[in-house]
C-alpha cells in the first residue's frame, strides 16, 4: 500500500483506485489467479497419468486389472462432478484422521464417531491447530488435486482406452509379424500412435478442466471466484472503501481471463496435433485437410 493511501476518506479519481486496488485483499484476489494456474497445471498431469494407468488397466486379459479399470472409469464419470467433488475431500479428510487416530490415540474414551459428528484427538487432527495458515491452505489444495485427479483422470482414461482401440489393427499385425512382443507392440506402435486419436478429445477435456476451475470455491479455497464475490458485492460506509455492487464486473474481467485461457489452449492445441500427427497415416499426417476432387 502507497503512503497517500493511509486515509482512504481523503482520496478521489485515480487515487482512489490506485489505493483499493492495491489492499491485502485485492492482492489476495490477483494471487489466487496463480492458485488456479497451479490447480491446472498440477492436475493435468495427475489425471493423464491416472486415466493412463486406468485404460491400460481396463484392456488387461487379467479380469484382476481389467474390472477395477472399467470400474474405475465408469464410477467416476457416472457420479456428478459436484458430488464427487464434495465427498472426496470430506472422505480423504477423515480417512487420514483416522488413521493417525489409530496410531496416536487409539484408547480415545469415546471412539471417534460421537453420534453424527466424526472427531478425533487434537493430536491426531490434519493440520494441527498450531498449524500455520499456510498448511492449512496446503493441505486443502492436496485434497482439492487429488479430487480433480480423480473426476479428470477417469474422463481422460475412457478417451485413451478408445484410442487405443483407434489404431488401425493393420499396424499391430504388422509388428507382430516382425516377431515384436505384446510390450514391444503396446511401446513402439499402441503408445505412440494413440496419442493423435486421444488429442482431441484430451483437449476438450482441458478445457473442461480449466472451466471446473470454480469448484475450488466449494471445497473452502480462496479461489478468484470466492474473491471476486467477495470484492465485488456492495460495501458500505464502514468499509475503508465503499462502493455499490460491482460483482458485474469483477465477473466480467473473470469472463475475459477464462476466455484468454481458452484461446491460448486452442493455439497450443494447434501446434501439438501439427507435431504428433507428423508422419502419421492420417490427414493430418499427409498434409492434407480434407478429400479433393472426385474418386
Amino acid at each position: 500500500m502507497f503512503p497517500v493511501c493511509a486515509d482512504p476518506s481523503l482520496l478521489s479519481g485515480l487515487d482512489w483506485f490506485s489505493c483499493y486496488l492495491t489492499t491485502p485483499k485485492h492482492l489476495a484476489f490477483f494471487g489466487s489467479f496463480g492458485l488456479v494456474m497451479l490447480l491446472i497445471a498440477v492436475v493435468a498431469p495427475v489425471a493423464l497419468a491416472v486415466g493412463f494407468a486406468g485404460a491400460v488397466a481396463s484392456r488387461s486379459a487379467s479380469p484382476l486389472l481389467s474390472l477395477p479399470g472399467r470400474g474405475y472409469i465408469a464410477l467416476a464419470r457416472g457420479v456428478p462432478d459436484i458430488v464427487f467433488f464434495l465427498f472426496v475431500p470430506i472422505a480423504l479428510d477423515q480417512g487420514f484422521e483416522y488413521l493417525r487416530y489409530l496410531m496416536i490415540c487409539p484408547d480415545q474414551p469415546d471412539g471417534v464417531w460421537q453420534g453424527n459428528n466424526f472427531l478425533v484427538c487434537s493430536a491426531a487432527k490434519l493440520p494441527l491447530s498450531t498449524a500455520a495458515p499456510i498448511w492449512h491452505s496446503i493441505y486443502g489444495f492436496g485434497l482439492a488435486v487429488i479430487s480433480f485427479g480423480l473426476v479428470f483422470g477417469a474422463f481422460a482414461g475412457n478417451v485413451l482406452a478408445g484410442s487405443f482401440r483407434a489404431v488401425p489393427i493393420a499396424q499391430i499385425q504388422t509388428g507382430a509379424s516382425f516377431g515384436m512382443t505384446k510390450s514391444q507392440i503396446f511401446r513402439r506402435i499402441l503408445v505412440p500412435q494413440m496419442w493423435v486419436f486421444a488429442l482431441p478429445g484430451l483437449s476438450n477435456l482441458w478445457q473442461i478442466l480449466i472451466k471446473a476451475t470454480p469448484l475450488l470455491f466449494l471445497l473452502g479455497l480462496q479461489d478468484i471466484v470466492y474473491w471476486a464475490r467477495e470484492l465485488g458485492s456492495s460495501k458500505t460506509g464502514i468499509y475503508a472503501y465503499p462502493h455499490p455492487d460491482w460483482r458485474l464486473y469483477y465477473f466480467g474481467f473473470l469472463l475475459i481471463f477464462y476466455l484468454g485461457l481458452t484461446a491460448i489452449s486452442e493455439v497450443a492445441y494447434k501446434r501439438i496435433m501439427a507435431r504428433l500427427s507428423r508422419g502419421q497415416a492420417t490427414l493430418a499426417g499427409s498434409g492434407k485437410t480434407g478429400l479433393r476432387g472426385g474418386v
